[in-house]
């Protein structure tokens, strides 16, 4: 591979066994099947049952409840491999990544013991239930009500954009627990898609990744036991968001990375076959100043993920950093995917060809888990934060 250059000393002989089995999952249980998927938008539940059995699934997730208890750079192989084939269709990510872990975060024992095995399995797909038509960036619009009761919790609302929103048959909720906008009004649950009163909406279509399921979810009236409720007490959800979300934006990072270096080796080959006047394509200098701009990119790139990873490793990555590095690199992977479809000429634009499918999905990547402006936000006030600057943020 052209990035074979960059020597990555995190990654040990295991967790390179680990790659050859996530690729040959990819070749064999992914690839054959993902343009029909595209098709239908949404992939086969088998997949996941798949998926489970290999063990790409939460690897993160501790042997005692169920779990490889493999540290994060396993996840981090499955992100890899998976964006660099361009398989955007199963959201395992999602599952593995965003959801699962505000519940072995979070959860008490007795919830852990009940759904962290069926995630590591896919005995339970997951996904993570924040965005409303109302509130986005901004969560602290959230109108998802949560009123207690003498037998636990009534939920009423709307969520919008929720990936494996149809497969799903679990999701971590936010939901206000207590009238305005403070910082203790919000709380997460664990809402099962089976309880009365909880309905999907249709499968939402998008520009890109039409493979990955995206629903509306809607609450009405849904009852939930007190259990159901993550943390000790009512008005922790904004702080265990604040704590997931660092490893959330790591993760789009890990694989918007991987994305940009799938979509430029393909452009590279195609390049080398491809002719123009008498000549290959990357014959041509503008050609290759493009590609050494692309590459410098992508080194920067790696140089900036790999260095995150083993700070998460060591425990030190830091909400400003995360954003930085999802920031950066959801931009750099634009940048990326449109020079790379003006190497293909008209051909970029079609959608049978690779580059075309990842200019569309590329597109979200500075939306999704938090805005590129909102990313720039919370980057400024750590900075202010540390010199000691006040300025208003509302």
């Amino acid at each position: 591979m052209y990035n074979d250059v960059l020597k990555r000393d995190l990654f040990t002989s295991d967790h390179n066994m680990f790659r050859d089995q996530v690729r040959r999952f990819i070749e064999t249980e992914i690839e054959p099947y993902h343009e029909a998927w595209d098709e239908n938008g949404v992939v086969s539940r088998e997949v996941w049952d798949k998926a489970g059995q290999s063990g790409l699934l939460c690897p993160t997730v501790p042997e005692e409840y169920g779990g490889p208890g493999a540290d994060y750079l396993y996840s981090a192989v499955v992100v890899e491999e998976l964006g660099r084939a361009g398989a955007s269709g199963p959201g395992f990510a999602v599952h593995s990544e965003m959801a699962a872990p505000y519940i072995m975060n979070f959860g008490s024992e007795e919830q852990k013991q009940e759904w962290l095995p069926k995630l590591v399995s896919a005995e339970a797909i997951t996904g993570i239930a924040m965005t409303e038509p109302g509130a986005g960036s901004d969560l602290r619009k959230m109108s998802t009500s949560a009123k207690k009761t003498n037998r636990g919790y009534v939920i009423n609302g709307q969520k919008v954009f929720i990936s494996n929103g149809q497969l799903g048959e679990v999701f971590v909720v936010a939901a206000k627990t207590k009238k305005g906008n403070s910082t203790d009004s919000m709380s997460l649950f664990i809402i099962e898609a089976d309880r009365e009163g909880f309905a999907k909406g249709k499968n939402l279509k998008k520009m890109g990744v039409p493979a990955q399921d995206t629903s509306e979810l809607f609450f009405d009236d849904v009852e939930i036991p007190h259990e159901n409720m993550l943390g000790e007490e009512e008005g922790q959800g904004f702080y265990q968001l604040m704590q997931g979300l660092a490893r959330e934006r790591l993760t789009i990072a890990v694989a918007c990375l991987a994305k940009a270096e799938g979509v430029f080796q393909n452009t590279i080959e195609y390049a080398s076959e491809r002719e123009m006047f008498n000549k290959k394509l990357v014959d041509f200098q503008n050609t290759q100043f493009k590609m050494a701009e692309v590459r410098t990119d992508l080194i920067v790139g790696r140089s900036l993920v790999d260095r995150l990873l083993a700070d998460y490793l060591n425990g030190e990555l830091n909400a400003d950093a995360a954003a930085a590095a999802k920031l950066w690199v959801t931009e750099m992977q634009g940048r990326t995917v449109d020079t790379c479809l003006q190497m293909f000429g008209g051909w970029g634009y079609m959608w049978e060809y690779p580059v075309a499918r990842a200019y569309a999905e590329a597109r979200i990547e500075r939306i999704a888990g938090g805005s590129s402006e909102i990313m720039k936000s919370i980057i400024c006030k750590s900075m202010f934060k540390e010199m000691g600057i006040k300025a208003d943020f509302s």
